[in-house]
């Protein structure tokens, strides 16, 4: 189960959240294993007990753009693509990039404070990204989003309010942090917890600045503009 779009695309142009997805998916393209970028993929990666023993502390940065695989770096775009727009709309283009960075240190932080002395390198935007999450959860927490469920081979498209679909998410990296197999799945899930957590913090003050519990009254909890209404899709029955 995974979003695929909200109803309420910022009405301005998210040139951060634009950039922020280039950069990864250009840097994702120089790093491939084989390329003459691979070594670089190698040094920047975020390896705790470096940072512990302070060393290689640029990776505390370069890791956020750096991925494991297609996957990861199309899962990590995606929904940044989704929760982005809006954030980056109330914060500001240079607001917003200051705060997805701290969200990303926030999470490796996290992850560091949990497995400190870990070898296995860290990669991915996917910290910074849960801390947009966390910041979209806290000032639209009735938006909208769409949801794609896949049951084996059935699939199914529904709407859930953001509280819903984010909460639920924010639930699994709890249990995958403190589940004993985790430390198995390759999934830094208190990378993932923490930054969630660090974005709805760092988005408090935005919170105040619209003027907090009046702000989800005057939206009811959506993205300041009218809300895009989408054609219902549909799936074409094949009969044998």
């Amino acid at each position: 189960m995974f979003p695929i779009r909200d109803h309420n695309p910022s009405e301005g142009t998210p040139f951060v959240t634009w950039a922020l997805i280039a950069a990864n998916i250009t840097i994702y393209l120089m790093t491939l294993p084989g390329s003459p970028g691979e070594e670089w993929w190698v040094r920047n990666a975020l390896y705790p007990i470096a940072i512990m023993n302070g060393e290689m502390l640029t990776g505390l940065v370069s890791h956020m753009f750096l991925h494991a695989g297609l996957l990861h770096l199309g899962g990590n775009m995606l929904f940044l693509w989704i929760f982005g727009d809006n954030l980056e709309e109330q914060m500001g283009h240079g607001g917003f990039l200051a705060f997805y960075l701290a969200a990303g240190l926030a999470a490796a932080g996290a992850q560091m404070w949990f497995d400190p002395y870990s070898t296995i390198p860290m990669v991915g935007a996917s910290g910074a990204i849960a801390g947009v999450m966390g910041g979209y959860l806290l000032l639209f927490p009735r938006a909208k989003v769409d949801v794609l469920a896949i049951f084996i081979i059935f699939f199914k498209v529904f709407t859930l309010p953001a509280w819903v679909m984010l909460g639920i998410w924010f639930a699994i990296q709890l249990f995958g942090g403190f589940s004993v197999a985790s430390d198995q799945g390759g999934v830094a899930y208190w990378a993932h917890a923490g930054g969630f957590a660090a974005g709805v913090i760092l988005a408090l003050p935005l919170l105040a600045r619209l003027g907090g519990p009046t702000f989800w009254a005057r939206t009811h909890g959506h993205p300041p503009h009218p809300e895009t209404q989408y054609t219902a899709t549909r799936i074409p029955r094949v009969r044998r």
